[in-house]
């Protein structure tokens, strides 16, 4: 007799590589649209969607394959796992975009970022624009770029996990 209940690291490994795949496919149109550095909200906003609807789905269909049960810490489980294996694509992606696709993508944005201050505020000062501009830099190494990616990933997936998770669970009757 075959056992059809789901394991939660299947669900992890499978909806974590599907949200990296549609990540990246979606990386990749704003880096053919010459998007990929300029930091837009809409982009971003889009790249949340995404990550909320995939991990939602994640918990759906494990539910369904579950019996029609879900508990909180399952949902948490799925979620984050899901969300690590994805921003490990991603890494992996972004390595790739930075040393071979476009070199230039960390100082393009780092020039956006300083029109947009100077632009924002027209009297900075010259030694505050060099302050940020240093801070920058540093955070544009693909170490701290990484740990940042990883941090930020976990925490959205975290929240996007709990509140889904508290929506869809449904706990084995005792």
């Amino acid at each position: 007799m075959e056992n059809k209940n789901p394991s939660v690291k299947t669900s992890i490994i499978n909806y974590g590589i599907i949200l990296g795949l549609i990540s990246v496919v979606f990386q990749l149109m704003l880096f053919f649209l010459d998007m990929h550095y300029k930091n837009d909200s809409t982009a971003g906003i889009v790249a949340l969607l995404i990550s909320t609807s995939i991990i939602i789905y994640s918990f759906i269909d494990f539910k369904k394959h579950n019996e029609g049960y879900i508990s909180l810490s399952e949902a948490l489980k799925i979620g984050l796992g899901a969300s690590l294996v994805s921003t490990l694509i991603n890494i992996i992606y972004t390595q790739l975009l930075v040393n071979f696709l476009d070199p230039e993508t960390m100082q393009k944005s780092l020039e956006l970022s300083m029109d947009t201050m100077r632009a924002q505020n027209p009297e900075i000062p010259q030694e505050a624009l060099d302050t940020a501009r240093s801070i920058q830099k540093k955070m544009s190494s693909p170490l701290i770029f990484s740990a940042v990616q990883i941090i930020f990933s976990l925490f959205f997936g975290f929240i996007i996990s709990l509140i889904g998770g508290l929506i869809v669970k449904k706990s084995r009757p005792e």
